[in-house]
């Protein structure tokens, strides 16, 4: 074994080893959310809610999403679809549960304004003044969400100084394997990240699936509109929260959004899209994603220095953390079905992150509803 190979190894050995500790620090995590929400006692927190859904264009499973914000297991909310288009086809999805839910406070809201090329911002600005109640739940429109969805978001905002709550969602697969790939990712991958952040350094941001404040908070970090600009207003919503000495906290539950039937091409662009927002927000963390493709640098190793035994039995050390890592977060906390029948597509999965996040250097452009923008600081400019 030359020298060269020698160095190739050792370096890639390193990363690897980094990235074990990375998932085994991940599987911590996730059992200590699990002890912490078995130990929480039940909140009997329970004020009004406005839930606000900007609306833009059709999403797989839309209208189950709508019929769950229905059925909660809660006594007074009220439902606000926000819509820039009067011809907005999701409105007859919106008819349609109003007449199926005749009792329930649902509600269109038409929101003629363009305030930034971010559009549900520019809808959420116009609805926040229709909204009834002091308490805000945002999420996006093809969120499915369990009946006790409410109570389990509202329960951290007793505290006064939580600011704001967010909460981990899984995806539901199609029959693409770009689909399968993205929802494994979001529970074996992603999801597992934000218990890592939580545990170590504390949440400072929200996820778009869920995120409940107050119209006090909002008022406090300057609204909706200054937020127009960015593509990432969710994250921007719970950093500028933090920013503000507030608690962003995680809620007891777990949403569902629709993954797309990807064609390959569609499902790279969103992927890139994705990751260049992330790079954009939390460029040294996302830097420090590095060490997540363990595997693919376990893997490397052992095409360096074959003939060597502990190349060979870091890969198999990886292997264990990695599937681990993906087995406790996604079956066990995300309870996602699909995380075992798709396991097998992890190193894929892995591989195709790796791509992605390669790709996210190569420019700042990205892709979003059919026009191109470029990231400069989080926020969009026509590209």
């Amino acid at each position: 074994m030359t020298s060269v190979h020698t160095i190739v190894a050792a370096v890639c050995a390193v990363l690897a080893v980094a990235g074990a500790a990375y998932f085994l620090i991940a599987v911590w995590a996730a059992k200590r959310w699990q002890r912490e929400r078995r130990e929480r006692p039940r909140s009997s927190f329970t004020p009004p809610v406005s839930i606000l859904r900007s609306l833009k264009g059709l999403d797989p499973h839309m209208y189950l999403a709508f019929r769950s914000h229905c059925l909660l297991d809660y006594e007074a909310y009220e439902v606000l679809f926000g819509v820039s288009d009067p011809g907005e086809p999701a409105l007859e999805l919106v008819r349609k549960v109003q007449e199926e839910f005749p009792l329930r406070q649902l509600r269109v809201v038409h929101c003629p304004d363009t305030l930034g090329p971010n559009g549900k911002v520019s809808n959420l600005t116009q609805m926040l003044p229709h909204a009834k109640y002091e308490h805000i739940v945002i999420n996006d429109s093809d969120i499915v969400v369990p009946r006790d969805y409410l109570r389990s978001v509202m329960a951290p905002l007793a505290e006064p100084s939580v600011g704001m709550v967010t909460a981990l969602y899984r995806g539901i697969a199609g029959k693409t394997l770009g689909s399968k790939l993205e929802a494994l990712g979001l529970s074996a991958d992603f999801m597992g990240g934000v218990l890592v952040a939580r545990s170590l350094q504390g949440i400072r941001f929200a996820l778009g699936g869920t995120i409940a404040t107050t119209k006090t908070v909002l008022a406090a970090i300057g609204g909706f509109e200054p937020l127009a600009g960015y593509l990432s207003d969710d994250y921007e919503l719970g950093s500028r929260t933090a920013a503000k000495g507030y608690r962003v906290e995680l809620a007891d539950t777990v949403v569902e959004t629709a993954v797309p039937d990807y064609r390959f091409g569609e499902f790279w662009t969103h992927q890139v899209r994705w990751a260049r927002t992330v790079k954009a927000c939390r460029p040294a963390e996302y830097f420090g994603l590095l060490v997540g493709f363990a595997l693919i640098w376990a893997a490397l190793a052992v095409l360096a220095a074959p003939q060597a035994w502990w190349t060979w039995l870091l890969l198999g050390v990886t292997a264990v953390a990695r599937f681990a890592s993906a087995i406790v977060v996604g079956r066990d906390v995300m309870e996602d079905p699909q995380v075992m029948r798709d396991l097998w597509l992890v190193p894929l999965r892995d591989l195709m992150a790796f791509a992605v996040w390669v790709s996210s250097y190569a420019g700042r452009e990205v892709e979003w509803r059919g026009q191109r923008f470029r990231l400069r600081g989080g926020k969009l400019e026509r590209a």
